[in-house]
């Protein structure tokens, strides 16, 4: 058995619903460990797009069970419409093909609306760039012991009670502070009792069922959301997502034991992009970074929002193998960079005559750091046709070699477009 974490090494957006779909074919169970429906996973298969916001993309194939860990904060009625569009689609979801941790936090009414007057509020300069979603608020409440979790669907005069205790709250909020309407507790305790007679047959133990699946041979392959730049204690804050995107939440998240994870893989973009506010490095404001993000497809598979494009960011790229603990690279799109005549890698940052090359902790100062780039040679071929690295032109063959150089990081998959077809696949993390 081998019980694998597949983490996004930039600020998100590097492709891991693909790579989690390739690997999905050699796992038994595909497990979502943290984040909301503020992240999304786009597949294509063959030919055919599917967007994931929560279920793991796992889900596509049909004799694989799927995990909602109980790090992941839920919003139940994004999550049955999710289920709802595959029923549709031909890809019923049942409780033989998914669970959801009893101790999975619920995303309320009165978190999507106090994350958007929150935001609102803000001064320009100061905004974060939330989906406005209701993540923040959600993980605010579980670290304050407020939160209402999905096993109290189970418990109607538990939810209840904690609905009152914590509209209290908010409604003083929303009318006193942001001039709101405030939330009714019988509107919203209605709307979820009707969720949990769908969902009730869902919710289980999943850390008991993991182990159990370990135990029995099972390979465990775990889907992380955003990247590792993200991350709320090591990502470039306070412009993060409000959970631990970094591979050591793949444990907690789900209730699996540290010393039985035996590889980690970083999925790194062969460009950098980001979306929302904060400092960016290497940020491209010209024609070619116009080119990038319409070749590259960067609009947000969630939000639809245009991501900020740039050159590889080698400095960020070597924080996540780092703070990962990444045995290997899946480095994708790198069919978007076939026409560059030059490509650049940031190998370290200046600034005030200071060089860096790792990550400052003050957002302040990295927001004043200038890339020092190392130059490299591009290509002129169409590469999206490639099955196997001896199909590359060289000189694509030796910005993978340099990648895995200055990473110290071997690739073990190369993605050349967005089909299952476009990927190579050159070390497979459950076949050691």
């Amino acid at each position: 058995m081998a019980n694998v974490v597949i983490v996004g090494t930039q600020w998100g957006d590097e492709g891991k619903g693909k790579i989690v779909d390739l690997l999905t074919e050699h796992a038994d169970f595909v497990v979502r460990f943290q984040g909301g429906n503020n992240a999304g996973h786009t597949l294509v298969v063959n030919g055919k797009k599917y967007v994931f916001h929560l279920i793991p993309s796992g889900i596509l194939y049909d004799n694989k069970m799927c995990f909602i860990g109980n790090g992941v904060v839920l919003d139940p009625g994004v999550l049955l419409e999710e289920m709802d569009k595959l029923a549709a689609s031909g890809l019923p979801v049942n409780p033989q093909r998914l669970m959801i941790s009893e101790r999975a936090h619920l995303i309320m009414p009165y978190h999507r609306l106090l994350d958007s007057c929150s935001e609102s509020a803000l001064a320009s300069g100061k905004k974060i760039g939330t989906t406005g979603r209701g993540i923040g608020p959600c993980y605010g409440d579980k670290i304050l012991r407020k939160g209402i979790k999905a096993g109290d669907l189970l418990d109607a005069g538990s939810l209840m009670e904690k609905l009152r205790e914590n509209l209290e709250e908010k409604n003083f909020l929303f009318s006193k502070k942001f001039n709101c309407e405030p939330l009714k507790a019988e509107a919203v305790y209605d709307e979820y009792m009707q969720y949990a007679e769908r969902l009730a047959p869902y919710i289980d133990n999943v850390s008991v069922a993991l182990d159990d699946g370990r135990k029995a041979g099972k390979h465990i392959l775990f889907e992380g959301a955003q990247g590792t730049q993200l991350d709320i204690d090591h990502g470039t804050y306070p412009f993060v997502t409000s959970s631990n995107t970094i591979a050591g939440n793949a444990c907690t998240g789900s209730g699996f034991g540290p010393s039985h994870i035996d590889c980690v893989i970083g999925i790194l973009k062969a460009y950098t992009t980001r979306v929302g506010e904060g400092p960016f490095p290497t940020e491209l404001f010209d024609a070619t970074g116009d080119e990038l993000q319409q070749k590259g497809g960067e609009f947000g598979a969630t939000t639809g929002r245009k991501r900020r494009c740039g050159w590889l960011d080698g400095v960020i790229a070597r924080e996540a193998v780092r703070l990962n603990g990444i045995n290997g690279l899946a480095i994708t799109k790198l069919d978007v960079l076939s026409g560059q005549p030059t490509l650049k890698l940031a190998t370290s940052y200046e600034a005030d005559g200071k060089k860096l090359t790792a990550m400052p902790g003050n957002i302040k100062t990295f927001a004043k750091m200038q890339p020092v780039y190392e130059n490299l040679a591009g290509w002129s071929e169409e590469i999206s046709q490639a099955r196997s690295v001896d199909d590359l032109p060289s000189k694509a063959r030796d910005y993978v070699k340099r990648i895995e150089e200055f990473t110290e990081t071997p690739a073990y998959i190369l993605s050349v477009g967005p089909g299952r077809e476009q990927t190579m696949l050159l070390n497979n993390p459950f076949q050691k």
